[in-house]
């Protein structure tokens, strides 16, 4: 093989993998991002161990739907104002790059407040109804015993929602939304870092929404199996999750 040919080779190699390269960058960047799941605060929507796609494209781009979010501009294109009830994805305001999921509760200009364990929006109790759905749900090095409830939002969306039996969060300080801003919370109420600690989640500047949840595309049960394992794959493996739309 001569020189000239081997050249070749190679540049046509780089080339290959730097359109690949832009390609998938690109993808990311635009259309659907893939998340994975490690906690367990939006249980029950939401498991340890699912994989999900996130579309870019719901709320228009900021600089956060690049990798390494470039500081590019501080404006947001083709925007479009998310709903409540949304499934977000969002850089935490307090380093701007780690990548949380809560769920969108309180819009700018709103008050968000939890009385005698019921949650309100500007001033009025959100309704849950219980069902029958108790569970453990793991919480650090923690299993809590919670209730699950179907919760209505003021636009008339219904989820699930997990509380604790004993212990749950009674009461709060009245959070008032600023504006160009959301207040976002964890579906298991009990165990998730969200708009209730503003010294390090706090109010979600819109700048920092990366993307709308929208498909599990696979799921694993990471306590019962690694996918290292793939011998126990039928044990972890939660077939009924399998492109569930969210």
């Amino acid at each position: 093989m001569n020189i000239k040919k081997l050249i070749y080779i190679i540049y046509d190699n780089i080339k290959t993998l730097t359109v690949a390269l832009i390609i998938a960058v690109l993808i990311r960047s635009i259309l659907f991002q893939p998340f994975y799941i490690p906690s367990s605060s939006m249980e029950p929507t939401l498991l340890v161990g699912d994989r999900i796609f996130v579309a870019k494209y719901t709320y228009g781009y900021s600089k956060h739907s690049f990798p390494f979010s470039p500081n590019l501009s501080d404006e947001r294109f083709f925007s479009k104002a998310p709903e409540r009830g949304d499934l977000v994805v969002f850089k935490t305001p307090a380093d701007n790059r780690t990548d949380y999921i809560k769920r969108l509760i309180g819009m700018p200009g709103d008050t968000i407040q939890f009385i005698d364990g019921d949650l309100f929006i500007n001033n009025r109790k959100v309704s849950r109804q219980k069902i029958d759905n108790e569970k453990l749900i793991r919480c650090g090095n923690f299993l809590l015993e919670t209730n699950t409830f179907i919760e209505t939002l003021p636009n008339g969306l219904e989820h699930l929602v997990s509380y604790k039996k004993r212990g749950s969060l009674q009461n709060s300080k009245v959070f008032k939304v600023p504006k160009d801003h959301y207040f976002l919370l964890g579906d298991n109420r009990d165990c998730s870092k969200d708009s209730r600690y503003l010294d390090s989640v706090g109010y979600v500047n819109y700048i920092n929404l990366v993307g709308e949840a929208k498909l599990i595309f696979f799921s694993n049960d990471t306590n019962t199996s690694s996918l290292l394992k793939f011998w126990n794959i039928n044990k972890s493996f939660r077939f009924e999750r399998l492109f569930k739309k969210l």
